[in-house]
């Protein structure tokens, strides 16, 4: 049998175009992790290409139900386990606990509410120690890094009045809640960022039993 050819393949320019400073910074963070979960995973790009520079790596590719049909192919091609549903609403993953966790252009697509579950669900699935990276355009003290993330932003609420690009203070409160603590803001190709948080056990400890 003979996977699927590159013309029928789902493609996204953005992720071609920012593949691979994605690469540079996590190379920097990645050494002695196993397993890595990247939510919202879309065609596959990033896990296709990325996971070639990481082949200690279990790279587990998740997205919505409805998405997965666009996500297997590549991850078929990439050798990668079998993509899994993920309804971040949902108060249970069941997907186990990873070294890692990788989202990529989820938070500004989202409703709010669901970006608060995003952060919530990381309790039971990001082991100690280990990393979150977030990449994506964002607000800082509610202004836009750019006319273009403004022009941007007014598309997404047309399109969606509950997506719209996020106030970084605002998730860096929900991160900060769910234990994490924020270890490098990294300024990215097209006005985007690549935040990276490290999960603390006491202090996740301490904000779930509240």
């Amino acid at each position: 049998m003979t996977g699927p050819t590159i013309r029928s393949l789902p493609f996204s320019q953005a992720c071609e175009n920012n593949k691979r400073p994605i690469l540079k910074v996590l190379q920097r963070h990645l050494e002695g992790a196993r397993s890595l979960l990247e939510i919202g995973a879309g065609t596959g790009q990033h896990a296709e290409f990325l996971s070639r520079h990481f082949p200690e790596l279990d790279w587990q590719v998740s997205d919505t139900a409805e998405n997965l049909r666009l996500l297997r192919p590549r991850s078929y091609r990439a050798g990668l386990a079998k993509p899994i549903a993920i309804d971040i609403d949902d108060a249970h993953w069941r997907c186990g606990k990873f070294d890692a966790i990788f989202s990529a252009n989820v938070l500004h697509i989202v409703a709010k509410p669901t970006v608060e579950n995003f952060f919530r669900g990381l309790g039971q699935h990001l082991r100690d120690e280990r990393l979150l990276f977030v990449y994506g355009p964002f607000r800082y003290h509610g202004e836009y890094t750019s006319p273009s993330n403004a022009d941007f932003d007014r598309w997404l609420k047309q399109r969606d009045p509950a997506s719209g690009i996020r106030d970084f203070e605002w998730v860096q409160g929900l991160a900060a809640k769910a234990g994490l603590i924020l270890v490098e803001d990294n300024a990215m190709p097209a006005n985007n960022q690549l935040l990276i948080w490290r999960r603390h056990g006491r202090l996740a400890q301490r904000s779930f039993s509240r």
